[in-house]
């Protein structure tokens, strides 16, 4: 009897396998062998140098033709960082980078954004390729290092006027590094819109600090935010963040202060926000989430000034033959790219202030400048809404 012939996937998975196997593995075994400790470190810093070094020389080339051609005050910046090791799942989002860059350069897709912006103008987008994260776990440089060289990435691309990082993931442990490089860079906490089906707010997920499950604990706790914005259609998950309290997260598409006050406001999407009928391509599949449409209203709608961005978690493993998913999470990358310049030409301001929902969803967080009320009674960390609608007027929220 023939042995099966082994799916796309299961290749993937064991070439990952294979990679960790060769390098991290390997390099732990050398460090009991009585190798110095000191050569490696040495041979690790010149390929982390060399990593920066090619990010450094591509962000300072493109900002030079930019500034250059002159008129030009951002441009959205394309860094790729195929990182999918620290998914409790699937591994799969560490091969998303050069889909998501194939399909945003599709010749069978128009290459202007809704609202008129041409793509091929490097004014609106541009590239400056991807941290070479596969490589440097190769020589066994551990994340607490990895995270850092990621940050230096993004730094490297900000120092560049007026280059404007959108980062192509990767799973969503990568949101912590980039936005902490883009508070530090700014001199100040942001605001974040965070668009998922999970809150991703975990303290230490399965043990492990940069989990995907754990990036926004990692940003909340080092300040780097001011406050984080989560919208979702629905979650049912255990409630275990209330030691995050400097967190204001709430259900609603009113933006009227988000960035008010702050460095400006970071935007990230996991593409599992997404119905499955729109985005099966992710790891971690929820039906009943946001339609396509959903998703290019609320950034249609948002009047604050977008200084970073990611899309995260999609996971070309699990895509449709035909890259549905890499098609749509490169529409998200083309609407966010045409932000920055929308921004500065229209002055139109949408305010929602009731949100229907259908099912029960918890509440997150009960910070101290909002008020929730509940037949009569304070709403506690935990309680869910009833079948309804939530009514946000200025500071109350009211169920």
């Amino acid at each position: 009897m023939r042995a099966p012939i082994p799916s796309h996937r299961s290749i993937a998975n064991c070439y990952m396998s294979v990679i960790g196997k060769r390098g991290i593995h390997y390099l732990q075994k050398l460090k009991t062998a009585n190798i110095p400790p000191e050569l490696l470190e040495k041979g690790q810093n010149r390929v982390i140098d060399a990593s920066l070094t090619l990010i450094r020389e591509r962000a300072k080339l493109k900002g030079e033709l930019l500034r250059a051609l002159g008129g030009v005050k951002a441009s959205t910046t394309l860094l790729g960082v195929p990182l999918g090791h620290n998914s409790s799942f699937l591994q799969g989002p560490a091969f998303a980078p050069p889909r998501i860059r194939e399909a945003i350069w599709c010749g069978s897709t128009n290459s202007s954004t809704e609202e008129g912006k041409e793509l091929n103008d490097p004014r609106v987008l541009t590239d400056v390729g991807d941290v070479p994260v596969q490589e440097i776990r190769d020589c066994g440089v551990d994340d607490d290092r990895l995270m850092n060289v990621i940050s230096e990435s993004v730094k490297l691309v900000m120092e560049e006027d007026p280059l404007r990082p959108l980062v192509l993931g990767g799973d969503h442990s990568i949101s912590f590094p980039v936005v902490r490089a883009v508070s530090e860079k700014l001199g100040g906490p942001v605001d974040i819109l965070h668009l998922d089906a999970h809150p991703d707010i975990y303290h230490c997920f399965e043990g492990n600090k940069y989990s995907h499950a754990s990036s926004f604990a990692r940003i909340m706790e080092g300040g780097y935010a001011r406050r984080l914005l989560q919208l979702r259609e629905t979650i049912s998950v255990q409630l275990i963040v209330s030691k995050y309290m400097t967190a204001s997260i709430v259900f609603t598409q009113d933006f009227e202060k988000l960035g008010e006050g702050v460095k400006g406001v970071y935007i990230s999407i996991d593409v599992d926000c997404l119905d499955p009928a729109f985005a099966p391509g992710v790891s971690h599949i929820e039906p009943g989430g946001l339609s396509f449409r959903n998703v290019l209203d609320i950034l249609h709608n948002l009047q604050a000034d977008v200084v970073a961005a990611d899309v995260v978690e999609f996971n070309p493993q699990r895509d449709t033959v035909d890259g549905m998913t890499a098609m749509v999470a490169a529409k998200l990358f083309e609407q966010m790219a045409s932000q920055h310049q929308n921004l500065l030409e229209r002055k139109a301001a949408i305010i929602m202030t009731t949100v229907p929902y259908a099912n029960p969803v918890p509440i997150l967080y009960v910070p101290n400048n909002v008020e929730y009320c509940h037949a009569g009674r304070s709403v506690e960390l935990g309680d869910s809404c009833v079948h309804g609608s939530f009514l946000f007027h200025k500071e109350r929220a009211f169920i």
